[in-house]
């Protein structure tokens, strides 16, 4: 609801919001509960974690890809420097797609083959385990 207090506009959430709000978080615990399961006698490792066990389609990654890419710099900062810069900093979106498919082509199958999913995994690979742990904690 929207009210006034001292000539200002304020807004707050009512009950119904609210319940709402944690309906949505209880039906988004549950549904998360029950994809998770594990049929009996089956463990999961982080090649299941981090690469979908290598059942998904190339669409499917190439989707994630780009929504874990996706935030707010992009959504408001990329369009601010557009707005100052001009259509140049589109440039800087076009390189990052050519470094993605250079990673993909080039970096993806060696780390692939080492078994190593995750940046703390490969400092550990690349330095010892004191660094990983730093990565990790901080």
């Amino acid at each position: 609801t929207n009210s006034l207090q001292g000539g200002k506009q304020v807004m707050s959430l009512d009950t119904i919001d609210l319940v709402i709000v944690g309906l949505y978080a209880v039906a988004l615990f549950a549904i998360a509960i029950f994809v998770s399961r594990e049929p009996a006698g089956e463990t999961k490792d982080t090649e299941d974690y981090f690469l979908a066990g290598k059942a998904l389609p190339w669409w499917a990654i190439g989707a994630s890809l780009i929504a874990a890419n996706i935030s707010a710099e992009q959504i408001i900062g990329q369009s601010g420097q557009g707005f100052v810069v001009g259509l140049a900093i589109a440039a800087y979106e076009w390189q990052a797609a050519l470094v993605l498919i250079i990673v993909a082509a080039f970096f993806l199958p060696i780390f692939l083959k080492r078994g190593i999913y995750t940046m703390p995994q490969f400092l550990e690979t690349r330095f010892g385990p004191s660094v990983k742990t730093i990565m990790a904690v901080f």
